[in-house]
């Protein structure tokens, strides 16, 4: 029995799309939803579904009740200092892994475990501690350790429509290492279907190659058929922005943080292997999904 939390997600959906794929008929699948009707219509005769939210003690030991594996995705809640929002949300969940002796989680979480900025790293900072809670419990255990995702740049969509530019924190030469959302899924899911692995560690996902603002400028540029051209925020502006649209100033504090620690290297802590380099190409995302979103 594998457990997908968050399955309506970005990374979620994708992953139950490809355990309904590849998993075996013998491979049970529950997930934990909090709109079922979110759900996919693909599949809904062989997923079990439990209704309400992970972080819940009820609603965790209910899921968790004969899993053999569990992945696990903390939506982020803007409402909530950083520490509440990831291991906070995350405590309950550990009680039931123990309880339930579940045997292998895998998790989302990020790069930059043991390089200087670690520890002020804020949204990072707290996501490493959240990893460190679920391998007190005794599970086997694989962070999946990730830099920005491709992702990110369709909350930049309507503004890339419309003035031809995206936004971010970071120098515009900075490269550093980007994933798209598929590739996390195909390595969860990887992990989820093996569990031959022990032990706690991390599993780092890093894209094909590392990108700078001005890489995604002009490969946007290129793909997308008209000018797009990069701006950096500086970080008093988005701080203040953010506060300002009623979130919790900690957890603003804490994207800022992650945003000053990722320019500083936060990201460039893992080598790039093979093993470590995911397919998915920024110019094949942009022709897939960015495209579709700005031109339509």
């Amino acid at each position: 029995m594998i457990v997908i939390t968050a399955p309506t997600g970005n990374i979620g959906s994708h992953l139950l799309s490809r355990l309904l794929r590849s998993a075996p008929a013998e491979e049970g699948l529950r997930v934990v939803v909090r709109d079922p009707a979110r759900l996919p219509d693909e599949g809904r005769e062989r997923v079990e579904v439990i209704t309400g939210s992970h972080g819940d003690p009820e609603v965790a030991d209910r899921a968790f009740a004969g899993a053999d594996a569990v992945f696990w995705l903390v939506p982020p809640d803007s409402s909530l200092t950083p520490e509440a929002a990831y291991s906070g949300f995350t405590r309950p969940a550990a009680q039931a892994l123990a309880a339930h002796g579940v045997g292998h989680v895998v998790g989302v979480s990020a790069l930059g475990r043991g390089t200087p900025v670690a520890d002020r790293a804020g949204l990072v900072t707290a996501s490493l501690a959240m990893d460190d809670l679920i391998a007190s419990t005794g599970v086997a255990h694989r962070a999946l350790a990730c830099p920005s995702f491709f992702e990110n740049l369709l909350e930049e969509a309507d503004s890339i429509r419309e003035n031809g530019v995206f936004t971010d924190l970071v120098d515009a030469d900075r490269a550093a290492p980007m994933v798209a959302v598929a590739d996390i899924a195909a390595a969860a899911a990887a992990l989820l279907l093996d569990r031959t692995w022990t032990g706690a560690g991390s599993v780092p996902v890093l894209g094909p190659r590392d990108l700078s603002p001005a890489d995604l400028a002009r490969i946007m540029t290129e793909q997308l058929g008209r000018p797009v051209r990069y701006e950096r925020q500086s970080y008093d502006d988005v701080y203040s922005a953010l506060v300002g649209h009623g979130l919790d100033a900690a957890f603003v504090q804490g994207i800022v943080d992650m945003k000053r620690a990722k320019d500083d290297g936060l990201d460039a802590g893992v080598p790039r292997t093979d093993e470590s380099s995911s397919p998915t190409t920024f110019e094949q995302w942009c022709v897939q999904v960015l495209k579709p979103a700005v031109l339509t």
